[in-house]
């Protein structure tokens, strides 16, 4: 048996609730009891002794019978992306791209063969989607995946590739794995990436490599609506302003 395989057989199901109630209360904002217990798949009496547990441990908290996140989530959040300390590196060269170019961009790690956004900021005129901070992302959909997939090692990419999940999107997004690799080709020579409505329909992005030492830290993108990011706009005055500012945090991350 191997570790891995060992690992999942040792998964311990009360926890697993505790985290499926948890994400559901942040998927809908605050939940009640029925909610979660039908969501679940649990009893009504299971999800309440996990609520008071989350409750008693400052994790959730109850409003007229609906229960929200509470802050506790806030403490475990922040302590998660200090560990990235990349952060706070980019994050006054993400404020000043989204002041150049007017729309949303964010930072983007990859953990677990997912890309996790660690920031994220937009314009007063940028779209808002579903994705957010804290949120993963399908690294074959999206502008800032694509780019930091591009310029992983030969070897580093095979072991992630037997972990994507390269589950179509929309009706443009890539799901061959030879055309992601011809793709790859062509970030690596012009050094972005681009994201044509790949993961939602109507939005496009680009996406450019936060390069360290001889290896990808991260990759930054900015994403706006296809009714403004088009013509030579997006095909080359975004691209020049993204991959500036990804060179830049790449530098201040490498001497710091």
């Amino acid at each position: 048996m191997t570790e891995e395989s060992a690992a999942t057989k040792k998964r311990i199901g009360a926890t697993e609730t505790s985290f499926s109630i948890a994400e559901l209360l942040r998927d809908h904002d605050g939940a009640t009891i029925t909610t979660l217990a039908a969501e679940t798949g649990r009893s009504k009496s299971t999800v309440h002794n996990h609520l008071q547990t989350l409750r008693e441990s400052g994790y959730v908290v109850k409003d007229e019978g609906t229960y929200y996140l509470g802050l506790g989530f806030l403490d475990l959040g922040n302590a998660a992306r200090k560990r990235w300390n990349l952060y706070e590196i980019a994050k006054p060269e993400m404020d000043e791209l989204v002041s150049a170019v007017g729309e949303r961009a964010q930072l983007m790690v990859e953990e677990q063969g997912q890309g996790v956004y660690i920031y994220q900021t937009k314009a007063e005129g940028g779209v808002r989607t579903d994705s957010h901070i804290g949120a993963t992302v399908d690294l074959h959909a999206t502008a800032v995946g694509k780019s930091y997939l591009a310029h992983l090692p030969t070897d580093e990419l095979a072991d992630l590739r037997e972990r994507l999940d390269l589950g179509e999107r929309t009706d443009r997004t890539l799901t061959d794995w030879d055309e992601l690799e011809a793709e790859f080709e062509t970030i690596r020579e012009r050094g972005y990436a681009f994201n044509d409505e790949e993961r939602l329909i109507g939005m496009r992005a680009v996406g450019a490599p936060v390069l360290g030492d001889d290896e990808v830290l991260a990759a930054v993108s900015v994403s706006g609506p296809t009714t403004r990011m088009n013509g030579e706009w997006y095909r080359e005055e975004v691209p020049e302003i993204v991959t500036q500012a990804a060179r830049i945090i790449g530098i201040r991350a490498t001497y710091p």
